[in-house]
């Protein structure tokens, strides 16, 4: 984007504008940025204006403190979800996101249906099967004293859940797993346009199969169900199974990424977990803190203050929750892994628009690392390592080669 074209509205402080903000949407880069990155901005403003933000989408505001961010999450009212990623519009379609890019009252509506779906219980009826899914990768490199984490775990085996759930063949996992990295890669512009064809070409093909066979997987319970008396539009569970396939693989993935790539860097805290494996769903939560991962975004829709600045109706707000997650007025030296800090923090969301698969995500990385560290000795990331790393949108390494001893 050229900075010098961009015009600063005059409601924004030009000392909180920054045209180099790190966490570019898309960006990849060999640096940590949990150490090079972020540490930076949680020690600047409270409010940031970065017009870098979205290459080619325009400048956004940032909010680092977790009552901040709360605020907004929480505000429904001043702050909309609508149409933020505009997906659909890149392929001159119109569906949303369902249900992240729907607000109230079609949003209330929606969640009232699908948070049966993904409730505690229904989320416990897959404990077998999201273990054996775990076991089942690490069973084929468990015995080579090495693995390329991402490539190996962390993308295939929450993938595999989510297939499971939509009853999708296992065997088209990699051609799933391809078209989500293209999505990913907002640098090459053509190849986002053509991942979402192929994502909705094939999810249109997918409905128009289960209303001729339904099953009893979350596809043919999406068709079957009926709102206030409607049954969903096809355009609505394009949305919903679109949102599926981006949250399922994406938040998930990153996180066993961040939190293996943390054990394999601290081997005392490693080696304590191994001792005291009850400890393991403690630490998978304080890890999602430490590396919260998402980028959640709004629309502001009605002019309000926040953190000394005033947000004007059609400013886009930025929510990145690693920073929230860190705000030193909340947590006691942030930047430290601290097992008994307990589960209040904002890397699912909160509020009305909490993630929806909160339930899922939050026993899928407990396994991983329960399955992990149950099979794979004491692991450490190879020497001389060039780890990649997704910077913005989804916080993540994208490559992570590991070794043990055999």
């Amino acid at each position: 984007m050229n900075t010098a074209a961009i015009e600063i509205p005059a409601h924004v402080p030009p000392e909180l504008v920054t045209h180099d903000f790190p966490l570019v949407f898309g960006k990849f880069s060999d640096q940590n940025p949990w150490e090079t990155m972020l540490p930076g901005i949680c020690e600047g403003p409270d409010a940031i204006y970065a017009t870098n933000l979205f290459p080619g989408r325009g400048p956004a505001w940032v909010f680092r403190r977790l009552k901040d961010q709360r605020a907004i999450f929480m505000d429904t009212v001043r702050f909309s979800n609508k149409a933020f990623s505009a997906l659909s519009h890149i392929i001159g379609e119109s569906w949303d996101l369902v249900p992240a890019e729907l607000d109230p009252p079609e949003h209330t509506q929606m969640r009232g249906f699908l948070n049966r779906e993904f409730s505690p219980p229904a989320m416990a009826k897959l404990e077998d099967k999201a273990r054996a899914a775990a076991r089942d990768c690490i069973e084929r490199f468990k015995d080579k004293g090495e693995c390329e984490l991402m490539v190996d775990y962390a993308f295939p085996f929450p993938v595999s859940v989510v297939l499971d759930m939509l009853n999708l063949p296992q065997d088209r996992m990699d051609e799933f797993l391809e078209w989500e990295h293209m999505i990913m890669d907002m640098g090459n512009f053509d190849g986002v346009k053509t991942a979402i064809r192929k994502v909705t070409d094939y999810l249109r093909g997918l409905i128009e199969e289960r209303k001729r066979n339904p099953g009893t997987d979350l596809v043919s319970q999406a068709i079957a169900a009926e709102i206030d008396g409607q049954k969903l539009s096809d355009d609505r569970l394009i949305g919903y199974f679109f949102n599926l396939y981006i949250g399922g693989l994406d938040t998930v993935s990153a996180s066993i990424g961040n939190h293996i790539r943390h054990l394999a860097t601290h081997p005392e805290q490693q080696q304590y977990l191994r001792d005291h494996p009850e400890r393991i769903g403690d630490a998978a939560n304080e890890l999602m803190r430490l590396y919260a991962p998402a980028t959640i975004y709004r629309t502001c829709v009605e002019k309000t203050e926040m953190a000394g600045v005033t947000i004007m109706p059609g400013d886009k707000v930025s929510m990145l929750t690693a920073l929230p997650c860190r705000d030193e007025d909340a947590y006691p030296n942030p930047h430290e892994y601290q097992l008994d800090r307990g589960s209040h923090h904002v890397a699912f969301g909160y509020g009305a628009h909490a993630c929806l698969g909160i339930h899922l995500a939050k026993r899928e990385l407990r396994i991983a690392l329960e399955e992990f560290l149950k099979a794979v000795p004491p692991f450490r990331i190879k020497p001389g390592a060039q780890i990649t790393n997704l910077v913005g949108g989804v916080i993540q390494p994208t490559s992570l080669p590991l070794e043990w001893d055999c």
